[in-house]
């Protein structure tokens, strides 16, 4: 069967469309959203109302640079949730109205099932089963892939994400917004083991980032007391140093996971998986525990609707569609719609 799926992605603050043709990636067009630099974070209102001035160009240059006439789309597919609920009202809304006018069949994608399911855009491929550690500004997981369509959470952030933890620390130090890439590109530059933050106890695979966050509050408080511009003559040890703790928590209970349950095949995915330092440390937890490794080229670490399209792909080979009534949700968990 011969399946040519658009999808749309518009959960946060990237305005995104794709076609995919029998899991071959045509076209994968993303618009981001500037005007939320300034306040250092998405504002809600501001994403939506980007989002519906985005999304009609945005559309139209992937069906054109796909090559593929909407006559031949065989579904749509669309972000579901988790996000913002405004984002996903906008690209929900026009997913349904092109679903309706096109009177062809439409799929509602879970957007962490997305993430990992990014592996599948090309090759390598990981095997099932196998774990993935998903992590963005909004969540951190670690999640066993079973099947395309059937993942189950064995651990996840009990407070912030580990994007959060990147973020607001950056903040802490004044850095603009997006700070995750800013830290990750100061960090280059810096010692790691300069200064020391500790890493929290948690029961099982879960994770905290809140202690850290506090103590690095704690930290940079005591240290300008004593020299006003201590952050900013020790920024790039700093900014190494919280990094390097950040990533560590995260493989070590990534490795505890797999030690537990023998599996091999690990992978990484979600926004913060373009951090440099977390992909090569994955590698060499890799060498170290004899892991095959599987990293997601950056343009689908960030959120984009490839990976959208992917799980319509496997939805669409499954017969699972909506109807008109289907509504997006702000939280939705990753075993939904399986």
């Amino acid at each position: 069967m011969s399946v040519t799926i658009l999808a749309i992605e518009s959960s946060c603050d990237e305005t995104s469309c794709a076609v995919m043709h029998d899991e071959i990636l045509l076209s994968n067009i993303i618009a981001g959203q500037d005007v939320h630099q300034q306040y250092g974070g998405v504002i809600p209102e501001l994403a939506s109302r980007a989002h519906q001035q985005n999304i009609v160009p945005v559309v139209a240059t992937a069906l054109k640079q796909a090559g593929v006439e909407r006559k031949n789309i065989s579904a749509i597919a669309f972000t579901e949730g988790p996000g913002l609920i405004g984002a996903l009202l906008v690209g929900s809304s026009f997913a349904k109205g092109l679903s309706l006018a096109l009177n062809i069949p439409l799929i509602a994608v879970n957007h962490m099932q997305a993430h990992v399911l990014a592996h599948f855009i090309g090759e390598p491929r990981p095997q099932f089963p196998f774990l993935c550690l998903t992590v963005s500004g909004g969540h951190t997981q670690i999640v066993l892939v079973k099947d395309f369509l059937q993942m189950e959470v064995i651990g996840e952030t009990y407070d912030d994400a580990a994007g959060e933890a990147f973020d607001k620390s950056a903040k802490l130090l004044g850095l603009p917004y997006p700070g995750g890439p800013m830290i990750d590109k100061l960090a280059r530059e810096g010692n790691a083991e300069r200064f020391k933050f500790p890493e929290p106890k948690v029961d099982g695979y879960d994770f905290s980032f809140s202690g850290l966050k506090t103590s690095i509050l704690y930290f940079l408080r005591d240290e300008k007391r004593k020299n006003e511009n201590f952050a900013n003559e020790n920024l790039n040890d700093i900014c190494a140093s919280i990094q390097s703790r950040i990533v560590s928590i995260l493989l070590h209970k990534l490795e505890r996971a797999a030690s537990d349950l023998k599996i091999n095949h690990i992978a990484i995915a979600g926004g913060v998986s373009a951090n440099s330092f977390l992909r090569n440390q994955l590698v060499e937890y890799g060498k170290k525990n004899n892991w095959k490794t599987f990293i997601p080229k950056f343009e689908y670490c960030t959120d984009n609707a490839a990976m959208i399209a992917m799980g319509g792909h496997y939805k669409f080979l499954r017969g699972e569609f909506e109807n008109q009534s289907v509504i997006p949700k702000a939280r939705l968990p990753i075993t939904a719609h399986l």
